[in-house]
């Protein structure tokens, strides 16, 4: 399952240097000039998880494969994007392709470094790129609803519910609020899913600080952290100029330039577990001799369609799953000490998959 988190901002907030720390490569120009970005450089990242290797050990596994997350450095945007300025156009064609948006926002001063908007605002910033993608958002549903009025007079049950939806969206785009405000009911999530709108996506408020401010943030970051609580979005401080230069280092130094700074881990690992938390995503594992391994799935997914990530043919021919707790598996000391604790339980297509369950799937094609 592939899950996309877009990183997108106004120009020259660091979201290249950023996105170059985070995929450890060069893929991405940085430079003190707007519109540097113009493809969407593509990174994908591995999710810290501890477990992992906890895992291993008990497992004795060979190899140790985490599951990944895919981060897209989108354009820079600038006002009027909706309308085309800057690379607008492009800019929103980019970031409807992505499941999340971390929003990377300039909390740092330096003369050096000019901003598009002649100061260093951050929540201004954050609204500029709202408000471009609310204006995109209500252009799209008002350009679709026209023909589907016809459709749904004429009693066309799809047409009818897809319109009710777009009018709800329109009426809180134009009172100034992202679709994702919106209360949907169970019945009616699929045809919201289908609308693909810009400002349904879930938030990822990224503060980029100085150096010195990463472990306490300043009077910006909290600013942010208002914003977010205000609006249920997520937040992260973390300075980019700090993890391009972790992202030179081994392990070893990392630590011991880490421990200098005062900080107990790269903010990049809060940044790619919150864009993983975000998009609402959970973990299993499988073990045995040959590797140890994590799987990514959505909250709340059934046993065969989990099976389905390692392939497809284990959810045609599911029979069962054999589900072992993290906690069980880990402190019992495996599969076998697990079934003798009476631990290990064979589980149906009914079962919803935990977070940290240790699966080994039974299938027949």
């Amino acid at each position: 399952m592939g899950f996309k988190c877009g990183i997108v901002g106004l120009p020259n907030v660091g979201k290249s240097t950023l996105f170059n720390a985070l995929t450890r490569t060069a893929a991405a120009q940085a430079a003190n000039y707007p519109f540097c970005t113009i493809e969407p450089n593509v990174g994908e990242v591995p999710v810290p998880d501890s477990r992992l290797d906890l895992i291993r050990g008990v497992a004795k596994s060979k190899e140790v494969i985490a599951t990944r997350l895919t981060f897209v450095d989108i354009a820079g945007l600038v006002r009027g994007a909706s309308k085309g300025e800057g690379l607008g156009n492009q800019f929103l064609a980019n970031i409807r392709e992505v499941d999340a948006i971390a929003h990377v926002l300039r909390c740092f001063e330096d003369d050096d470094i000019t901003h598009v908007e002649g100061g260093i605002d951050p929540v201004r910033d954050a609204e500029v790129v709202e408000t471009e993608l609310m204006l995109a958002d209500l252009e799209s549903l008002e350009k679709r609803a026209e023909p589907l009025e016809k459709k749904a007079r004429s009693g066309e049950k799809e047409a009818k519910q897809s319109l009710a939806l777009m009018e709800l969206a329109m009426a809180l785009l134009r009172d100034g609020k992202p679709a994702r405000h919106a209360e949907i009911s169970a019945d009616d999530k699929a045809a919201w899913r289908a609308l693909n709108l810009l400002t349904t996506k879930p938030v990822l408020y990224v503060c980029n600080v100085a150096e010195s401010e990463s472990a306490e943030g300043n009077e910006h970051t909290a600013k942010v952290q208002a914003k977010a609580a205000e609006e249920g979005a997520g937040v992260v401080v973390i300075s980019a100029s700090i993890e391009a230069e972790l992202a030179q280092l081994d392990e070893a130094d990392q630590q011991e330039y880490l421990s200098d700074l005062g900080l107990e881990e790269p903010g990049l690992n809060r940044l790619i577990q919150a864009g993983y938390n975000l998009l609402g995503l959970i973990t299993y594992f499988t073990a045995g001799p040959k590797e140890t391994r994590a799987w990514t799935i959505t909250e709340g997914t059934r046993a065969p369609k989990a099976a389905a990530v390692i392939h497809t043919d284990f959810e045609r021919g599911f029979i069962r799953a054999q589900t072992i707790a993290y906690d069980d598996y880990v402190g019992l000391g495996g599969e076998n000490a697990a079934k003798d604790a009476g631990k290990a339980r064979d589980e149906g297509k009914d079962y919803v998959v935990k977070d940290g369950d240790v699966l080994l799937f039974k299938f027949n094609v």
